[in-house]
C-alpha cells in the first residue's frame, strides 16, 4: 500500500480499487446474468443495481432520483412496473415483487459463485469485516443515496465473497454522496457538474469529497486500513 500521509489520500486511492473489484464480479457473473434475465422473462435494470435493499425496504420515486442523480430513473421504472418485478401503492411507494424477488434470489447464486471463482485463495471474511466495519461508521447524509442504500441485504449464512460484494457495492454511495454535497456546496447543478471539465473547481471538489469519503476509515487502524487496501487490490 502507499504511504499515505493524509487519511483522504487513502480514501482517494481506495475508491478506484473497490469500484475495480465490485466491477469484476459483474463481469465475472455477466453471461449467466444475461441467461437467468432471459429465462425470468425479466430486464435486470434496477434489480441488479437494487439488489441489496430491494428485499429489506421500499422506495420511492423521489428516492429513486436521489439513488440515480445523474440520471433519469423514470423510463427504467415504468419498464419494472410493466413486467410486474416492483409494484407502486397509491401512496406512490415501490416495493419488489414474488417475482422480481425470484430473480434477486438467482442473482445473489450467481454473484456468489462468480466471488468464489474470481476471488478463490483469498482472506474473503477478513475484508468483508473491516469493509463492514466501515460501512457500518459511514455517515448517512440527510436526503442521500446511502441511508436508502445501507445496510445492503444479506441472506442468511451468505458466503463471504457474496457479503464483501455488496458491501463494497454499498460503500460506494458514501463516495457519492460526499461528492454530491461537495459539489452543492460549490454552488453547482448536476447539469454543471456532469459536464466540468478538469480545473481548479473540480480538484477543490475532489479534494473537499475526499475528505468526507475519508471519515469512516478513521475505525479502522493502519494496519487494518492496509490490509484493506492491499486485500482489495489482490481482488481486481
Amino acid at each position: 500500500m502507499p504511504k499515505f500521509q493524509e487519511l483522504s489520500g487513502y480514501a482517494a486511492a481506495i475508491a478506484p480499487v473497490i469500484d475495480a473489484a465490485h466491477v469484476n464480479v459483474h463481469a465475472a457473473a455477466r453471461r449467466s446474468a444475461i441467461e437467468l434475465a432471459e429465462t425470468s422473462g425479466v430486464t435486470p435494470g434496477f434489480l441488479v443495481d437494487l439488489r441489496f435493499v430491494l428485499p429489506l425496504r421500499s422506495l420511492t420515486r423521489p428516492e429513486l432520483g436521489t439513488i440515480y442523480r445523474y440520471g433519469d430513473a423514470e423510463l427504467g421504472l415504468q419498464e419494472h412496473l410493466r413486467e410486474g418485478t416492483l409494484t407502486e401503492d397509491g401512496d406512490g411507494v415501490l416495493r419488489l415483487t414474488d417475482k422480481g424477488l425470484k430473480f434477486i434470489h438467482g442473482l445473489y447464486d450467481l454473484h456468489a459463485a462468480a466471488a468464489e471463482r474470481v476471488w478463490a485463495g483469498y482472506d474473503l471474511p477478513e475484508l468483508a469485516g473491516l469493509v463492514g466495519r466501515v460501512l457500518d461508521r459511514a455517515e448517512r447524509v440527510p436526503g442521500g443515496a446511502l441511508e436508502l442504500m445501507a445496510p445492503p441485504y444479506e441472506p442468511e449464512e451468505g458466503p463471504p465473497g457474496l457479503l464483501l460484494f455488496n458491501r463494497i457495492a454499498a460503500l460506494r454511495y458514501h463516495r457519492a454522496d460526499a461528492h454530491a454535497v461537495a459539489w452543492r456546496e460549490a454552488g453547482l447543478s448536476v447539469a454543471e457538474i456532469v459536464g466540468m471539465k478538469d480545473g481548479p473547481l473540480r480538484a477543490r471538489i475532489e479534494a473537499e469529497t475526499n475528505v468526507r469519503a475519508a471519515a469512516p476509515y478513521r475505525i479502522l487502524s493502519e494496519d487494518e486500513r492496509r490490509i484493506l487496501y492491499d486485500g482489495l487490490m489482490d481482488l481486481v
